[in-house]
């Protein structure tokens, strides 16, 4: 029998988001080829456990990802489903903030999604881009996308924390995506939180794993851990086997807890994956077994990774924004 996911409200925005969102990157084949119906299936029992929140990217399989939403939303009530998607990075060295792309992009996602509006449109790994730009072009030509009714809210998403600290003092999002900053290794997120609340900014956590860093497959290629980082990681997957479980249920449970974010965002591209995640968050989490997990992690407790352009990473963060007491 299926449970109800609970939902929690973005901001002060009038979204209520299901705690556990879907990632629709792994359909774009981001991490693998997909059996294409399987992919679909994957959408559509999303939907039907009660996860309402589905999110994507230009980028994921380079549009690959909308165009296969826009093959399985249009079986759905347009209420049944909050939909965003990202711009301004459509290749892994293609990146464009400008104004013109930013209309141009929202018209083609409509497009391959086959929707009337998007919920929430973000700006796809800021640390990439040209902050000034981003502030002074990008989000007032989204804000105008909002004005034409084709966007409802607006953020912007990226791995370096301080680029937080610039953007949602500004007023011009709604929201923001981080990603693998609040997980059983890593939890800087959570000093972002207080600042998004002062200027009503709705937070959604992404990546509980650690793109598969807390997990027992092998890590993409592209995953910057150092050898002392996998093997750290390695040991809390084995402990958690031990105790009859796994590491990527335990990391599932504990990132989907916290109640100061709004949603937190895991992929698949396989059903009963997705109905698995779903059953997850509804058994109670074994806080010993956090606690000795987090034991074994603490070594790399809060490591990561530059990405980015170097002006745009956390080099020296915590700033005073944040401090530390």
């Amino acid at each position: 029998m299926n449970h109800p996911i609970p939902r929690r409200q973005l901001g002060v925005t009038d979204l209520q988001l299901s705690s556990l969102g879907y990632g629709a990157s792994s359909i774009g084949a981001e991490f693998g080829q997909r059996d294409w119906n399987a992919a679909l299936d994957s959408v559509r029992t999303a939907i039907e456990v009660g996860i309402n929140l589905i999110d994507t990217a230009a980028y994921y399989g380079r549009g690959m990802s909308e165009i296969l939403l826009g093959q399985i939303l249009p079986e759905f009530r347009r209420d049944q489903f909050v939909l965003s998607t990202k711009l301004g990075r459509y290749a892994p060295n293609h990146f464009d903030f400008s104004a013109k792309r930013v209309a141009e992009s929202i018209d083609v996602s409509l497009e391959r999604m086959r929707v009337d509006y998007i919920d929430m449109v973000f700006c796809h790994d800021i640390e990439y881009g040209d902050l000034n730009q981003i502030v002074d072009e990008t989000l007032p030509a989204l804000q105008r996308q909002v004005a034409k009714g084709k966007v409802r809210y607006i953020g912007v998403s990226g791995y370096p924390m301080k680029n937080f600290e610039r953007i949602i003092p500004t007023g011009l999002v709604d929201c923001v995506i981080t990603y693998n900053h609040y997980t059983l290794q890593n939890d800087m997120a959570l000093r972002l939180l207080p600042i998004a609340e002062k200027h009503k900014v709705g937070v959604i956590n992404a990546a509980p794993f650690s793109a598969r860093l807390l997990s027992s497959l092998p890590l993409p290629p592209w995953h910057k851990a150092t050898p002392d980082v996998r093997a750290t990681a390695a040991q809390a997957a084995e402990l958690c086997k031990q105790a009859g479980t796994s590491i990527e249920k335990l990391a599932v449970q504990y990132s989907v807890a916290h109640q100061g974010f709004a949603s937190c965002l895991v992929g698949s591209a396989r059903s009963n994956e997705v109905a698995q995640l779903a059953e997850w968050i509804h058994e109670p989490i074994d806080q010993d077994l956090v606690s000795r997990v987090k034991t074994i992690l603490k070594p790399i407790h809060n490591w990561y990774y530059v990405e980015g352009r170097p002006e745009n990473n956390d080099l020296d963060w915590p700033s005073t924004v944040f401090p530390t007491a």
